[in-house]
């Protein structure tokens, strides 16, 4: 096929939508809630789709070929698209925002941080968190485990990599994120928002007053961090101490730039992670016989004490467990990059400014690659499994040259965390309680997840028969 430059002959798009979204189908699809128009989308036209709202040509890829050759291939070929951009006014320039030069200095000097001998020494941290936790917890008592997650991750994430112990302020720090991500459909959809946020409107306002909380928190952090850098020098110092020996002053654009990593680090390292076990004691309760098959393996391998870094190998199922849980409730549900250049795409020819999605949500959940996909089996991961499916049927953590720089740090911290836990507490979900994923920038139970403790080995008799796998409103439970 011969194209001409400058030409719309040129392109040859996939077929998706004869209506554009944003004058037929947007009341249909609800923009809040996108996940529902990407499975219309895969349901209806298969590994890939296009669409447009306004001028905005749009591809939604839902086969692992598709997304190997945008997020690993041709990377280069594409940035961040508009609802990341859109993060900024949280994250600033920091990991997840940044593009080119300036994200690859960022990545290198956080790397080390990330390296398997420096995670290494994390593992004490994880756990002394977890038990810390589980000591304020009451046989018997409802809790939102939602919010016990966050609590928990982010007092991990603020010891393990910025040295601080934020002691009470966990509890205003989660309130103020929370209350952000509650606005996270206003700060990506309305026309303008930047504006509307310096004005303090009426609801986006709150997302300044409430992001100056959270920056209050961490130039306090880089502040005390530039006083008592030597401290921590013989140890090799934590990744505060690495961005802040990048930079090569201290001035407030320096300040600025850090405070845009160091936000950027928080919410990526507790975010996600609290979201995977929040989800994962709710898949858990949902499948007796997988608690069951847990348990044993963590009285097996732990025989009562605390786990530790050198358990992990032998803590398999409890990892496949994860895996499962992140498969049908991936934290990161969904993905983006805009095309700088023309681009081809299997038999397909796009324009530059495409944007193209993909969402690990959908994706995990294709029955070719995972059969009876609404089923919680974590034995699809088991090594002979894994096997038999393209690489990137499952990805998590994205893929390529953007791949999550702390996707090991998470692993470790999932398991850690959920074997000290789940080892002397089983969670179980209140009658009644709703359950509903919403898609914010992580997968979030849209009412929390209210769950009563009960301490295992003070329990008689067995666990409750229940059904192993039945399904509520196209959810696995």
């Amino acid at each position: 096929m011969s194209f001409r430059k400058g030409k719309a002959s040129q392109y040859r798009f996939p077929p998706g939508l004869e209506h554009n979204l944003l004058w037929f189908a947007f009341r249909k699809f609800r923009p809040h809630d996108p996940i529902h128009l990407f499975e219309d989308l895969a349901r209806r036209f298969g590994d890939i789709a296009h669409y447009k709202i306004g001028p905005e040509n749009i591809l939604f890829l839902n086969h692992p070929d598709f997304i190997r050759e945008v997020l690993v291939v041709q990377n280069d070929n594409f940035v961040k698209e508009r609802t990341v951009q859109r993060t900024k006014m949280l994250l600033g320039e920091g990991m997840i925002t940044s593009e080119g030069k300036d994200h690859r200095q960022q990545r290198l000097a956080a790397q080390p941080a990330f390296h398997r001998q420096a995670i290494r020494g994390y593992a004490d941290t994880m756990v002394e968190e977890s038990e810390r936790a589980a000591r304020r917890w009451r046989d018997g008592e409802v809790i939102d485990a939602s919010q016990h997650m966050m609590d928990l991750t982010l007092a991990i994430v603020s010891r393990t990599l910025f040295s601080t112990d934020l002691g009470a302020e966990v509890a205003e720090l989660t309130e103020s994120i929370n209350r952000i991500m509650n606005l996270y459909h206003y700060l990506v959809l309305l026309p303008a928002v930047e504006i509307l946020v310096q004005l303090r409107a009426p609801k986006v306002g709150r997302f300044a007053r409430e992001r100056a909380k959270l920056d209050q928190i961490v130039y306090r952090m880089i502040a005390e961090h530039r006083k008592s850098r030597s401290i921590r020098a013989d140890r090799g110092g934590d990744l505060l101490d690495m961005m802040i020996a990048a930079e090569e002053d201290d001035s407030p654009e320096t300040n600025e730039r850090l405070r845009d990593q160091v936000t950027t680090i928080f919410l990526a390292g507790y975010e996600t992670v609290a979201n995977a076990l929040t989800w994962t004691w709710y898949l858990l309760d949902q499948n007796q016989d997988a608690q069951r098959l847990l348990h044993a393996e963590l009285d097996q391998v732990l025989k009562g004490r605390s786990p530790g870094i050198d358990d992990l190998p032998n803590l398999r199922y409890t990892e496949m467990v994860l895996a499962e849980s992140m498969r049908l409730f991936p934290p990161a549900w969904a993905m983006g990059r805009k095309a700088i250049k023309d681009f081809d795409l299997g038999p397909y020819r796009l324009p530059a400014k495409t944007t193209v999605l993909m969402s690990q949500y959908v994706t995990h959940r294709e029955e070719k690659f995972f059969p009876d996909p609404l089923r919680f089996d974590p034995e699809r991961f088991s090594p002979a499994a894994k096997a038999q499916r393209p690489k990137f049927a499952y990805f998590p953590f994205g893929a390529g040259g953007r791949q999550c720089i702390g996707e090991s740090f998470a692993w470790m911290e999932c398991v850690l965390v959920l074997a000290t836990l789940a080892q002397k507490w089983k969670l179980t979900l209140v009658p009644g309680h709703k359950v509903q994923p919403e898609p914010l920038i992580t997968l979030r139970p849209k009412y929390g997840m209210r769950m009563r403790l009960e301490a295992r080995h003070s329990r008689t008799g067995n666990d409750s028969a229940r059904s192993a796998v039945h399904q509520r409103d196209g959810q696995p439970v």
